[in-house]
């Protein structure tokens, strides 16, 4: 017998998992323009989701919650990367000439991008860690 989640509760694990994804992007150095662009949510329900109310709940599309998964592993992968704080959380603003960045640096590329600039920023970070699982 499959279960259903009802949408109550699909709309609190929502909540909870842009709420994450907004926490991470700010230690990033991401702006408000460039998360909700990432995120592609409205400025409100960006503000909405830094404000980290356990009661808040919001519906997202599919889109959007592939594209807070997609912060959530490449977060995982530079974890893997990193020990320090400053790398772990520096790195994506940093400017990389490296392809897919080309002088700009991974936030720049997925604020401006859409979802395969996205996608293809975690590609890219994903393999830097190679065999290090």
């Amino acid at each position: 017998m499959t279960t259903v989640a009802a949408p109550t509760e699909d709309r609190a694990k929502s909540a909870a998992g842009l709420r994450a994804a907004v926490a991470i992007l700010e230690k990033w150095g991401a702006s408000g323009e460039q998360a909700a662009a990432i995120l592609r949510v409205s400025r409100s329900t960006y503000a909405r989701a830094r404000r980290h109310d356990p009661e808040w709940r919001v519906s997202l599309d599919e889109d959007q919650l592939t594209r807070i998964s997609l912060v959530l592993n490449i977060h995982a992968s530079l974890r893997v990367l990193f020990d320090n704080p400053e790398n772990l959380y520096g790195f994506m603003a940093m400017a990389n000439h490296n392809v897919p960045f080309h002088g700009r640096s991974p936030l720049q590329v997925m604020a401006e991008g859409g979802m395969l600039a996205l996608y293809d920023v975690f590609r890219h970070i994903d393999s830097l860690r190679g065999g290090q699982w």
